[in-house]
């Protein structure tokens, strides 16, 4: 519906023609907008999306209070999250690229009876207008490196976010190159979606929603199936997935501090089995998740019982060994180290742990490290035969590693070598033909053989 009014400014003044379309959800005036140039394509952005835009904004009166074209910097911020007046929220998700339209709002849509001073007085209604240039989803990846792209589709409910071990039930549309490959309503727990064949990024997405959200995630291989594709949905390596998920209804799984002790060690007995499970059934991944909580659960607990301390610290331990071993099968060694080193704070002698540690020092490729930790293991444990080979065969490696050093040097100093004797070659020749004295090519043939020595 188009309005046409008049409004006095509060001085009242001046009669400001109002026109243009009533854009509010209430249908109540409170911003209305005119279209002055008409954008390009038939998306629209959508709540959480950064939106990039150029605005002017003045007083009914015509007074400008503001303006991002004065300051030659395009304004950016993410729609529908309250980062700006409201009018805004509901006129630029109204808005196509290319778009110019100006917004007049009402002071309940804007700053209200509190006004903005010293430029925009109480009860003040304001005029924008706004130029939209871009928009584009949400990255909800902790590295922000693009990987999970969100788009919203339908806003959530509240403020509350499925967390790690979550109960939650969702409706699930997986896609690639505008084929549905996956359609399903799930009931799960958040950490278990691999084995209902979900890609990583899934789980990541429904961790960033809301209750009764429905939205659309681009997905990279990275979060996806990665290289290696998906032989069942047929996926190939290195496919971009697009996932629309609907979060029907979750429950938090309890955090740390709702739980007492006996519930910590409870459940952390219960996502111990559930890890070794994974383990053995080759999802290392899943693994390290059920791994991490208990030490998430029990790192800090203090003031237990003795016994319940002992508890705790065995769990801990198998926690940080068993962690150990998962990253070493994802070949991440530096991980893998650095719950070897907690381990052994826990239990200085662990033979598990200075075994581990060397197969991490090996694949960071510092054999005299990982020799000294195998040969650490052989001391304390003589039975351990492994540990025996191990030695062996770091010596063999930093042998090898000292041959090729040796070969890398005598090839350097060769090379040196050959290019001083080029060089004196050039100075006798340049002599020579120049007929320069005796004393200058002494000078010159001894700076030569000092660069050489040197």
């Amino acid at each position: 519906m188009t309005m046409t009014a008049e409004e006095q400014t509060s001085e009242g003044q001046h009669t400001i023609p109002m026109e243009g379309e009533d854009i509010t959800p209430k249908k109540d005036g409170g911003v209305l907008k005119l279209v002055k140039r008409e954008g390009t394509g038939t998306e629209l952005p959508m709540t959480g999306d950064k939106v990039f835009v150029h605005y002017v904004g003045t007083l009914l009166d015509g007074t400008l209070f503001d303006s991002s074209r004065d300051r030659g910097e395009r304004f950016s911020f993410e729609l529908g999250k309250g980062q700006v007046i409201k009018a805004w929220d509901i006129g630029v998700a109204t808005m196509k690229v290319g778009e110019v339209s100006q917004l007049i709002c009402k002071p309940e849509y804007a700053y209200g009876s509190a006004g903005s001073p010293p430029k925009i007085p109480p009860n003040a209604a304001l005029v924008f207008e706004v130029e939209l240039f871009d928009f584009r989803g949400e990255d909800i990846t902790d590295e922000e490196d693009g990987g999970i792209i969100r788009r919203i589709i339908t806003k959530g409910e509240g403020y509350s976010k499925p967390n790690e071990g979550a109960a939650v039930e969702v409706t699930v549309e997986g896609t690639c190159n505008g084929r549905v490959f996956d359609e399903r309503e799930l009931k799960f727990e958040i950490g278990d979606g691999d084995s209902l064949g979900l890609p990583a990024g899934v789980e990541k997405g429904i961790m960033a929603m809301e209750q009764g959200e429905e939205a659309r995630f681009d997905i990279k291989p990275k979060y996806g199936f990665g290289n290696a594709g998906n032989a069942k949905y047929n996926i190939p390596g290195g496919a971009t997935l697009k996932y629309k998920i609907k979060l029907a209804a979750f429950e938090k799984a309890k955090e740390s501090w709702e739980m007492n002790t006996l519930e910590k060690l409870e459940q952390s007995i219960i996502v111990k089995d559930k890890g070794t499970q994974y383990f053995k059934e080759g999802k290392y991944k899943q693994a390290s998740v059920q791994y991490k909580r208990i030490v998430s659960w029990l790192e800090h607990e203090s003031g237990l019982s003795e016994e319940d301390e002992k508890k705790a610290k065995a769990l801990r331990l198998a926690a940080y060994l068993n962690l150990a071993m998962c990253f070493l099968k994802l070949q991440e060694p530096s991980q893998a180290l650095e719950n070897c080193d907690k381990a052994l704070e826990l239990d200085a002698s662990n033979e598990k742990a200075f075994f581990r540690r060397g197969e991490a020092l090996c694949g960071l490729k510092e054999f005299d490290k990982a020799r000294d930790d195998f040969q650490q293991v052989v001391q304390l444990y003589p039975a351990n035969k492994a540990a025996k080979s191990q030695v062996i065969l770091c010596q063999k490696h930093i042998k090898a590693q000292h041959e090729k050093d040796k070969r890398i040097y005598a090839n350097m100093f060769q090379k040196f070598a050959e290019q001083d004797s080029k060089k004196v070659e050039k100075v006798k020749g340049d002599t020579k033909e120049n007929g320069n004295n005796d004393m200058e090519i002494d000078t010159t043939e001894k700076e030569v053989e000092s660069e050489a020595k040197a």
